[in-house]
C-alpha cells in the first residue's frame, strides 16, 4: 500500500473511531436519562436499566456506525483541503478519484459489520428489550415497591407508598395504598408491613395496625375499618404462560423478527423491515463515497456551511429510507423498487459531484483595455 493510501486509511479510521465513541457516549447519556425516569416512575425496575441501555445501544448501533463513517471520511477530506495537503497530492499526480480506494478499504468492513447488526444483532437486541420489560411486568406488585417512592401498578388502579425498614432485616415502615375497582375506591394505611410465605407456597402481604377507608363510587356510602393485622394474598401471575405470550408479542413486532422470518413472510410490513435492514449498510457505503466530493472545500472559506450541508444530506438520505419503508408498508411502493431507488439517486448525486470537482474549467481570455 502506498504512503497516500496508508495515511488516508489511518486518518479515516482514527476520525471514525473518535466520532463513534462520542456518539455512543451521547446516545447512552440520553437513553440512561430516559430509562432512569421510567425507573423512578415505576414502569421498569432499577436493576434492568443497565441491561436495557446496552440492548438499546446495540439496536441503534447500525445508524450510529453509518453516521460515524460519513463524518470520519468528511472530516479527513476537509482537513486535507484546509491544511493544503491536497495540493501536495494533486502535484504528485493524484486526484479525488484516488480517494475511492482507501475510503472503500475502511467503508466495506464497516458496511459488513452494519449488515450483520441489522440482519441479526438489532432484531436480537429488540427481542431482549421486550423480554426484559415482560419479565418486569410478571413480578409481583410488592417486588416492584421501592421504599420512599410512589408506585403505580395495574394501569394506575393500585398506588403504593412504603417507607424503608428501620433495620436492614426488619419489616417495612409505614404503608399507604390506594385501590380502585369498578365499585369501590379504597385507602389503606398501616404502621408496618411484612411478607409471609405459607407452607403451600402462597405469599401474603401482612400489614400491621392500621385503617381502611372504602368509598362506593357515585354514592355517599362509606365504610371505615380499623385492624390490628391485615393479610392480603399477593397474586402470582402464571409466569411461564405470560412470558411465552410476551415473547410471541415481541416476535410479532417487525423490528424484532428474525431475518429468515421476514424473507419467508410476504406481508408489506415484513418487506419494509427487510428493506430497511438491507438499506442501512448500503447507505453507509454511499455516504462514505459522497463525503469525498462534499469534503472538497475552499481553504479560504469558512467550514460551517459545508459541514452543515453535508449533515443535511446525511439526514435527508436516512429520512428518505424511512419514507420508503413507510411507502412499502402502505403498498405505495414495491419492495423491488424501494430497495434500490434511494441509493441509486444518491449514487447519481455522488457521480455528479465528483464530475463537478474533477472538471477543469477553461481559463478566461485576458481582458484587453481599449486603446
Amino acid at each position: 500500500m502506498s504512503l497516500f493510501k496508508r495515511s488516508v486509511v489511518s486518518e479515516i479510521t482514527n476520525h471514525t473511531s473518535v466520532v463513534l465513541s462520542t456518539l455512543i457516549v451521547i446516545w447512552l447519556s440520553v437513553v440512561l436519562v430516559r430509562l432512569l425516569g421510567e425507573a423512578a416512575a415505576g414502569r421498569i425496575g432499577a436493576d434492568v436499566v443497565v441491561g436495557l441501555a446496552a440492548f438499546t445501544t446495540i439496536a441503534a448501533l447500525p445508524v450510529i456506525l453509518a453516521v460515524s463513517l460519513f463524518i470520519g471520511v468528511l472530516t479527513t477530506v476537509t482537513r486535507n483541503y484546509r491544511e493544503s495537503e491536497m495540493v501536495v497530492w494533486f502535484s504528485s499526480g493524484l486526484s479525488l478519484l484516488n480517494w475511492i480506494n482507501p475510503v472503500l478499504r475502511v467503508a466495506i468492513p464497516v458496511a459488513f459489520l452494519i449488515a450483520f447488526l441489522t440482519l441479526y444483532g438489532t432484531p436480537w437486541a429488540n427481542r431482549q428489550i421486550g423480554e426484559y420489560r415482560a419479565r418486569y411486568e410478571l413480578r409481583s406488585d410488592l417486588s416492584k415497591v421501592t421504599p420512599g417512592q410512589f408506585l403505580e401498578t395495574e394501569k394506575g388502579s393500585r398506588v403504593f407508598f412504603v417507607e424503608g425498614p428501620a433495620t436492614p432485616d426488619g419489616p417495612l415502615g409505614q404503608v399507604f395504598m390506594r385501590l380502585i375497582d369498578p365499585d369501590w375506591f379504597s385507602l389503606i394505611t398501616s404502621n408496618s408491613a411484612d411478607t409471609v410465605m405459607q407452607d403451600n407456597g402462597d405469599k401474603f402481604l401482612v400489614l400491621g395496625e392500621g385503617h381502611r377507608y372504602d368509598f362506593k363510587l357515585g354514592t355517599p356510602e362509606v365504610r371505615i375499618a380499623e385492624f390490628e393485622s391485615f393479610g392480603a394474598r399477593i397474586e402470582s401471575k402464571d409466569g411461564e404462560a405470560s412470558l411465552k405470550k410476551a415473547r410471541e408479542d415481541t416476535l410479532n413486532s417487525r423490528r424484532s423478527r428474525p431475518t429468515p422470518w421476514l424473507i419467508s413472510d410476504r406481508v408489506p410490513s415484513s418487506s419494509a423491515q427487510l428493506m430497511w435492514r438491507v438499506a442501512v449498510p448500503m447507505a453507509a457505503l454511499n455516504l462514505a463515497l459522497m463525503a469525498i466530493p462534499l469534503g472538497a472545500v475552499n481553504p479560504r472559506i469558512g467550514r460551517s456551511g459545508d459541514l452543515l450541508i453535508a449533515g443535511l444530506v446525511a439526514m435527508l438520505y436516512l429520512n428518505l429510507i424511512n419514507l420508503s419503508q413507510g411507502w412499502i408498508i402502505h403498498s405505495k411502493l414495491s419492495f423491488v423498487v424501494g430497495v434500490w431507488l434511494v441509493h441509486a439517486i444518491f449514487a447519481a448525486c455522488t457521480l455528479v459531484l465528483l464530475w463537478h470537482r474533477l472538471r477543469v474549467k477553461t481559463p478566461k481570455p485576458p481582458t484587453v483595455a481599449p486603446a
